[in-house]
């Protein structure tokens, strides 16, 4: 059985506040992609070797646009998912950042133990946890807690074990690797690591720099085979909204856009749908009735209420 990150074990029903039809926008799936340059993602498959700094920076200048930025750091060694947004997408970082992430890692034991010890060990780091940020973070040393939702041992070999795991954002793997090895009282180090999930981005999507480079050109320079280039290319730029497929939504009518675009909140009396399970206070996406992206905020109520209730009901925090 497939391991699965919190959000992705959750099915969420959609409730209906209003019957209404959207005519304003285009459907997510059907942007060109001259448009996805500006409010699309690439998952990309970061190589060992540059920063996420500089990989954001080459798919900024393979496209030639203005902008482009990633979510959740990965260190120059370390390989795998990295989406890196487009233009006003990059708003949405905030949202990628927070979002849970999944690992393949490789560590090292510097003694040899008998696998039920390992496995035991493992076992005991599924769960909140305590971890003390590594000196190389760029944040202030401290504890902090963190939850590892799975850990699955997957090989052994001599000394080197592989394992996945599933885990809270801003969890160190490396610190993990660590403390692994103070439970099994070896001592053991993080030797490779990879990222397979990025909130809802997984290795499914996942493109190399040159394979966007390359296709990119063709598609650029191609006259007969501009459609074919222009399929293909459309694979690898994903629409804004598939960044927030983790988070709890509301659809509004069309009458809301004009409001929010200019800051304010989004009414009760404007939705027409939204997920169940919202809890006050915390992060949504609200999208048009034709699935645009139209701001992430901050709920003042509950499904429940959002439901019965007038007045403000989503805080826009990013407009887009």
């Amino acid at each position: 059985m497939q391991n699965k990150l919190p959000f992705e074990k959750k099915k969420r029903k959609i409730l209906t506040r209003q019957k209404a039809k959207g005519t304003l926008g285009i459907k997510p799936d059907e942007r060109p992609v001259e448009q996805l340059f500006n409010y699309g993602i690439i998952n990309i498959d970061k190589p060992a070797g540059p920063t996420s700094h500089n990989v954001s920076a080459y798919v900024q200048q393979i496209l030639g646009i203005k902008k482009a930025g990633h979510s959740g750091t990965l260190d120059p060694n370390v390989t795998g998912c990295l989406p890196v947004s487009l233009g006003n997408a990059t708003k949405v970082n905030t949202a990628l950042i927070s979002a849970g992430k999944e690992y393949v890692c490789v560590m090292r034991l510097h003694k040899h133990v008998e696998l039920k010890d390992l496995k035991k060990a493992l076992k005991k780091f599924v769960g909140k946890i305590k971890q003390q940020v590594p000196h190389k973070a760029a944040v202030k040393r401290q504890v902090r807690e963190k939850e590892i939702y799975y850990i699955d041992l997957l090989e052994v070999k001599d000394r080197e074990v592989l394992f996945i795991a599933g885990c809270q954002a801003g969890t160190y793997i490396r610190m993990l690797c660590h403390d692994i090895g103070v439970e099994l009282k070896c001592g053991a180090h993080m030797q490779e690591l990879r990222r397979t999930k990025a909130g809802p981005f997984n290795e499914k999507t996942l493109v190399t720099l040159n394979d966007l480079r390359d296709t990119y050109i063709m598609w650029k320079e191609s006259n007969e085979d501009k459609l074919k280039y222009e399929k293909k290319l459309k694979q690898y730029l994903l629409p804004v909204e598939t960044a927030v497929e983790h988070l709890p939504k509301m659809w509004c009518v069309d009458e809301a856009v004009k409001h929010i675009k200019h800051g304010r909140s989004l009414m009760c009396e404007h939705i027409a749908k939204l997920n169940d399970g919202i809890e006050k206070d915390s992060d949504v996406a609200v999208l048009s009735l034709k699935g645009e992206l139209i701001c992430l905020g901050k709920s003042n109520f509950n499904s429940i209420d959002l439901q019965k209730k007038k007045g403000p009901g989503v805080k826009p925090v990013r407009v887009f």
